[in-house]
């Protein structure tokens, strides 16, 4: 099967507009060639000058040639700015048009996607990926019809004047185009994913750092966190020094034999004019001076052009990668639950790419308005496992109930009007207060939010605000602490008041005061819900009405705070060095 072309998949989402990028390039073609027109009343103008030389003042059509000239040239520019301005109109169509393709689609992939794969990854190709398709409908591709036409134009004025001068003028361009195409083809290709690649690392890496700082000023592990954002600036280092390398011979040949039209126009001097003095030729001559620079610039735009379809073909490509991923499948109708219990049959679950499970046969129920922890070693599944419940992934083997119904039967709306996450890294947006709380409830009052804002302990919070609830957070240097974000968003889970709610080490990042202050947030948060804790500090599930500890995916213990205590399993070691860390002192 024949692979389709990169302008092919663009002018899918075009639609009629591409019809515009067609007479971009039909206006480009005839700009570049009416811009080739003032060449020859150039050479009009010094054969006239040298058949009256040296009596100048004979010369009788120079103002003509020269007025005829400048409007051919202004004709050309006007031309070509109505081919750009067809071709971008048709090029912010076509990127608007992708955009918004791409994030119809990601809201329709599981909510885990975005987790996976970094938001820092996505953005880059959301927004910069689109706009390398922009910049190549709006400028690359009318610049490369005029390209190819500049040089069919350029043949005729090369070859119609003197055709012996004008083959020789050719020559360089022949080893040109040699050495051209050591630098670009399936190498160049190889390269430009490599290139793409490295970058997509060094802006995820940049972006997870940045968002890190808070944990990086908590633990003080400011080597370790930046030393894979560090790697990934030096791999991109590495590839950029060693690829500029391989192209410096080769580039630089390639500069010196384009620019080596004028030694060989000034070896065919002597060689035809025998020494003679020829007014004929001294004109050709001079005019192939004039004219041949056109060559190098033409060249060059066409090497440049080989690298640009390159880099839209790999846009095109990292676009793909996202819609090729399948959407979760829908329910087509609301599901009527019986109530809000949550129950895990045989549940297994593996990572794309991954060589094992990161959960395995998981069995368990959590019946309506239970309160349940997972507790275990980093890595064991805690928390994949509670996102299995929002469909944040769907399991690769078994069955996750709500109320008796399939999650996967559930419309993700629905779904989502059901469950509530409050995370360790609380997400606020940059926009007010006001409008991040309502997140959870989009016709809520303000009323309804204020109530909201103070069952969730915030009123401190508001008090210090310039604007109040009004004030957006992330402009004029208003910020608020990873405690205090959290406890704006138990507001927001308070507003939506979701029946099922999952905390996950939502006490993480808090300092003892704001801890207090998300506790009794938490405690009014959870009453009547049925409750998932994810939690380190296992002085907030020692209330829980039943933990469970996975590790390796699987569940290892279960039963109430004090019943695993007696154990001397997993949990009563967790819970003795859980206690040393409390007690632990710097000596003096």
């Amino acid at each position: 099967m024949k692979k389709q072309s990169s302008l092919s998949k663009l002018f899918v989402y075009a639609g009629n507009f591409k019809y515009l990028s067609i007479l971009s390039w039909v206006l480009s073609v005839l700009s570049a060639w009416i811009a080739l027109v003032p060449f020859y009343y150039i050479w009009k103008i010094m054969q006239e000058i040298l058949n009256v030389a040296p009596n100048y003042a004979a010369a009788q059509n120079l103002s003509d040639y020269g007025w005829k000239a400048v409007g051919f040239a202004v004709l050309s520019m006007f031309i070509y700015i109505c081919a750009l301005m067809c071709s971008h109109i048709a090029a912010f169509r076509v990127q608007s048009n992708i955009r918004l393709g791409l994030m119809k689609h990601i809201v329709t992939l599981p909510m885990g996607f975005m987790d996976k794969e970094g938001s820092g990854k996505i953005r880059k190709i959301v927004n910069e990926s689109s706009a390398a398709t922009e910049t190549y409908l709006a400028h690359q591709l009318p610049d490369k019809a005029g390209a190819i036409a500049t040089p069919v134009g350029l043949l005729v004025l090369l070859l119609i004047f003197d055709w012996r001068l004008g083959l020789l003028s050719l020559v360089p361009v022949v080893f040109a185009f040699a050495i051209m195409g050591t630098m670009t083809g399936e190498n160049m290709k190889n390269k430009m994913n490599e290139y793409q690649k490295a970058l997509d690392e060094m802006s995820s890496e940049a972006v997870e750092y940045v968002r890190g700082i808070p944990v990086v000023k908590t633990f003080g592990q400011s080597f370790f966190s930046f030393k894979r954002f560090k790697l990934a600036i030096d791999k991109y280092e590495k590839w950029t020094i060693e690829y500029t390398k391989e192209l410096r011979v080769p580039m630089t040949f390639y500069t010196m034999i384009i620019n080596a039209v004028f030694a060989v126009l000034i070896a065919a001097t002597f060689w035809f004019s025998n020494g003679a003095s020829d007014n004929k030729f001294l004109l050709n001559l001079i005019f192939y001076i004039i004219v041949t620079p056109i060559i190098t610039v033409t060249l060059s735009k066409i090497m440049y052009q080989s690298e640009n379809e390159l880099i839209v073909e790999e846009a095109m490509s990292r676009i793909e990668s996202i819609l090729d991923r399948k959407a979760l499948p829908e329910g087509n109708e609301n599901k009527k639950v019986e109530d809000y219990s949550i129950k895990f049959d045989n549940v297994s679950f593996r990572y794309a790419d991954a060589t094992k499970d990161a959960l395995h046969n998981i069995n368990l129920k959590i019946n309506e308005g239970e309160h349940i922890a997972f507790v275990g070693p980093s890595g064991g599944g805690k928390t994949t496992l509670a996102s299995l419940v929002a469909r944040f992934f769907d399991t690769t083997k078994g069955t996750i109930t709500v109320g008796n119904v399939d999650v996967k039967d559930i419309p993700s709306e629905q779904l989502n009007d059901m469950v509530s996450f409050v995370f360790q890294d609380s997400k606020l947006l940059k926009t007010s207060i006001f409008e991040n709380i309502r997140m959870g409830k989009k016709e809520a009052s303000r009323e309804e939010v204020m109530e909201a804002l103070k069952n969730a302990q915030c009123q401190d919070i508001i008090d210090k605000m310039p604007n109040g609830i009004d004030t957006v957070i992330g402009t004029k240097g208003t910020y608020v602490s990873g405690g205090e974000a959290q406890r704006l968003s138990i507001a927001r889970a308070m507003l939506k008041n979701a029946p099922i709610l999952i905390l996950d080490e939502a006490t993480a990042f808090a300092d003892p005061d704001n801890e207090t202050k998300v506790q009794e947030a938490f405690s009014k948060l959870s009453k009547g819900k049925t409750v998932i804790m994810i939690a380190h500090r296992l002085s907030s599930i020692v209330d829980a009405d039943k933990c469970y500890v996975l590790k390796d995916g699987e569940i290892v213990e279960s039963g109430k705070h004090e019943e695993l205590l007696k154990t001397n399993g997993i949990y009563a070691h967790m819970w003795q060095e859980y206690n040393k860390s409390v007690d632990w002192k710097v000596g003096a």
